[in-house]
């Protein structure tokens, strides 16, 4: 289930779930990522003319309402034991959230867009949450959570699947592709900013400490060629100053 790139990524995966500070972090960050999901769901119940969509979109929203709380209690039970030991937890976060959701726009979207989008986003976090659910073996209380969030993310991917079939039974599968590809694009623009952020950092880096220096140095030895204090006035200068420059 999990997608190619995933299974390529696993030792970044396991590198990312091993350390306890960072394994803290992913579970806060992914609280978050579902309760604004669960939010924008809920916003798309009360949007959507369809009646039965709007009972499924309910349904989902509670569902990941609910994760972000576990998410949340796993990460904060984590956080008091890493408190207890009295040391600075890691800040980095080398991996984006596992779900996709923080993409996700309500404002103006038909239904079958709504549904090709969530129903590429729970695939890949359905594929995303059985890797972590085989990396935690050592925390069979995080693992648990993700087994019960597995297993919601499944039904997410099936029942968005079927009512888009539904909803546009001759475009589903263009659907599922368009929300595909901007979702790829939507990666490949923040892993361009991620370089550019990196390469101007380096470049910012570089003139400082190798191109400014030796304007420094001829700045200084110019200066203390100049004489101190007042420079006088030729008093011969015919022309008398009309301004301050």
């Amino acid at each position: 289930m999990s997608p190619p790139l995933d299974g390529l990524l696993r030792p970044v995966h396991r590198w990312v779930w091993g350390d306890f500070d960072r394994r803290v972090r992913k579970l806060l960050a992914f609280a978050e990522v579902e309760t604004d999901g669960g939010r924008d769901i809920l916003r798309a119940s009360e949007l959507t003319p369809d009646p039965l969509l709007r009972r499924l979109y309910l349904e989902h929203a509670i569902d990941e309402l609910q994760h972000g709380r576990l998410f949340k209690e796993r990460g904060t039970a984590l956080l008091r034991v890493r408190a207890r030991r009295a040391t600075t937890m890691f800040t980095g976060t080398p991996l984006p959230g596992g779900h996709g959701l923080d993409d996700l726009r309500i404002k103006g979207e038909p239904d079958f867009r709504l549904l090709a989008f969530l129903h590429v986003a729970e695939k890949a976090a359905a594929g995303r949450f059985e890797i972590y659910r085989e990396l935690v073996d050592d925390d069979p209380q995080t693992r648990a959570i993700f087994e019960q969030i597995l297993r919601d993310e499944v039904f997410h991917m099936n029942y968005t699947y079927s009512q888009l079939a539904r909803v546009m039974p001759r475009a589903y599968r263009r659907q599922i592709w368009r929300a595909r590809g901007s979702r790829l694009w939507k990666r490949y623009l923040r892993v361009a900013a991620a370089i550019a952020n990196v390469f101007g950092t380096a470049m910012i880096t570089l003139i400082y400490f190798v191109v400014l220096p030796p304007f420094a140095w001829m700045a200084h030895r110019a200066a203390r060629r100049e004489p101190e204090g007042w420079t006088p006035v030729d008093r011969r200068r015919a022309a008398a100053p009309t301004s301050q420059y």
